[in-house]
Parts: C-alpha cells; structure tokens; sequence
C-alpha cells in the first residue's frame, strides 16, 4: 500500500514519493526536472503536444517511486 501512495503522490508532484521513501537525491532531480520541463513547455510547446509530454513525465515518476519503493 505505501508503494502505490508514494507513486500517487511521485505522480502529483514528481520526487515527492521518493523524497518521502528516503531517496533525497533522486527526489530533488525529478523536481528540478519537472521545473525545466513545465517551463520549456510554457515558453516553447505550449499545447497538446506540451500536455501530453508532462502528463508523461508525471507518468514516469509515478511509476519510478512506485517500482524503487
């Protein structure tokens, strides 16, 4: 049950999930990721295209804190 809720939470905010489950590190660079990415999209691709790339991002470090927890 824990590992579905750090992905749950991995998924709303990418490195939270892993922050809490002690991966500081790996945590902090998902985040920082989401930062860049949220704002390369914002300026560049700024459509469903820009969507549907974050959505996937979110996906993945759902998926991440779910599988290393």
């Amino acid at each position: 049950k824990e590992a579905i809720a750090n992905g749950v939470i991995s998924f709303i905010i990418p490195g939270l999930g892993h922050a809490i489950h002690g991966n500081a590190k790996r945590g902090i660079s998902l985040f920082i990721g989401m930062l860049i990415l949220h704002a390369a999209i914002y300026f560049l691709a700024n459509n469903f295209a820009g969507s549907a790339i974050s959505t996937l991002y979110h996906l993945y470090a759902g998926y991440d804190a779910y599988r290393n927890y």
